[in-house]
């Protein structure tokens, strides 16, 4: 494979209409100059729009859908024996997983994570972040549990985060027999898998029967679906590998299986005006710190409420889809948190405001900004020649706050 998964289709999947049809055109791309290397960053574009061109023509000639062939391309491959891991393909209450167990001799029991691949809930695999699992396991010490959840658009939401609440739940229960602290248990996971942590770290927030998790780690999380206007929505529309339409193709993907009405989404007719009130206290450009709103951001009137939407998308506020919108009274409940954010993302925005709602809450929180990073950056470590130094050095940070807990 090429390249990890990601939201990286130039057009749109049959899954969009039921069919070939092409709801979108190109966007207009763009290789931010604060990037490094910027040559490689337009080389793996290069390698995705020819990845998506030549998956339109696969579906065209009815080989394969648009969808599989990107599932094909972006799937990885399985590693060879790790001289310093045990590795275990397992299943936990029926979801596969894939444990990594350091081989060195502990003096006591070992940190347990469970890892939540992103790929916009489409795309990735055990695979697909296999090296990404071995360094974190390996340099952190770790007992490391990557969940396979199942994939929209066959799997619509909640199914997901039914795999990875229940994969979790069997962990917590069994942590004895991989010699694992129940005081030092996180959740981790990066795109849509942050957003799988988010929502599974608030549901387990409120269980006395499980141990309490210790941490959660989102990298570059999706935790919301009111506002895709938002300033880093603007700033970044069009900056591989994530781009602004691409974010809500996949979360109305994960929602309903298709990506009717997304033109509407984008707009944001798809929330009443008093809902949309109702939220403005934790989804608004005015909760953005003033110097990220400095480059290419406007004000911009609100568009028409549409009623007939709403009805299609409304549990896009249900919080273990979009867990921003979580109460209060849950987020106070959380454990330490470590968000990493990259400027170049349209997801940036998502978490700053999940930072400061753990914040006013009385959450800890480690933020790690990665001010020449891109979506997806980090996975894109150790992968065939496609590694940036500050991907690098955000998954670096995971495990240097993994070693403080």
């Amino acid at each position: 494979a090429l390249l990890p998964a990601r939201c990286c289709c130039c057009c749109s999947c049959p899954a969009a209409t039921g069919g070939g049809r092409v709801l979108l055109g190109l966007p207009s791309y763009n290789i931010p100059p604060g990037v490094k290397p910027a040559g490689k960053l337009r080389l793996v574009l290069t390698l995705l729009l020819g990845t998506a061109a030549l998956g339109r023509i696969l579906e065209k000639t009815g080989l394969c859908s648009q969808i599989t062939f990107g599932r094909y391309v972006r799937q990885g491959r399985k590693l060879g024996l790790d001289p310093k891991l045990f590795i275990q393909d397992l299943q936990f209450n029926e979801v596969p997983v894939r444990v990594y167990q350091p081989k060195a001799t502990s003096d006591g029991p070992r940190r347990g994570i469970l890892f939540f691949h992103g790929g916009g809930w489409v795309f990735g695999s055990l695979d697909t972040y296999e090296k990404v699992c071995r360094y974190l396991s390996r340099e952190s010490d770790s007992v490391v549990v990557s969940v396979q959840y199942r994939l929209a658009p066959e799997h619509k939401y909640p199914a997901a985060y039914e795999d990875c609440l229940s994969a979790s739940q069997h962990f917590l229960q069994h942590l004895q027999h991989y010699g694992v602290d129940p005081a030092r248990v996180t959740v981790c996971g990066d795109s849509a898998g942050g957003n799988l942590a988010a929502a599974v770290s608030q549901t387990l927030a409120g269980r006395s029967d499980l141990p309490r998790l210790r941490a959660q780690i989102l990298i570059y999380p999706g935790l919301q679906a009111l506002d895709f206007n938002l300033p880093s929505y603007q700033q970044n529309r069009g900056v591989p590998l994530l781009f602004r339409e691409r974010a809500a193709f996949f979360a109305l993907l994960y929602l309903n299986g298709d990506a009717l009405h997304m033109q509407e989404v984008l707009e944001g007719s798809h929330i009443p005006p008093d809902m949309r009130l109702k939220y403005r206290k934790w989804v608004s450009p005015d909760n953005i710190p003033e110097q990220f709103k400095v480059r290419g951001v406007k004000p911009l009137r609100p568009t028409d409420f549409i009623a007939e939407v709403y009805e299609t998308v409304k549990r896009f506020c249900e919080p273990n889809l979009c867990p921003l919108l979580a109460e209060d009274s849950v987020v106070h409940q959380l454990p330490e948190s470590f968000i990493l954010t990259c400027e170049y993302d349209v997801l940036r925005d998502d978490g700053l405001l999940y930072k400061k709602r753990l914040e006013d809450n009385g959450v800890r929180v480690t933020w790690y900004h990665l001010e020449d990073g891109f979506h997806g950056i980090i996975s894109l470590y150790d992968y065939c020649g496609f590694s940036f130094p500050s991907g690098k050095r955000g998954l670096d940070r995971v495990v240097n706050f993994l070693k403080s807990l």
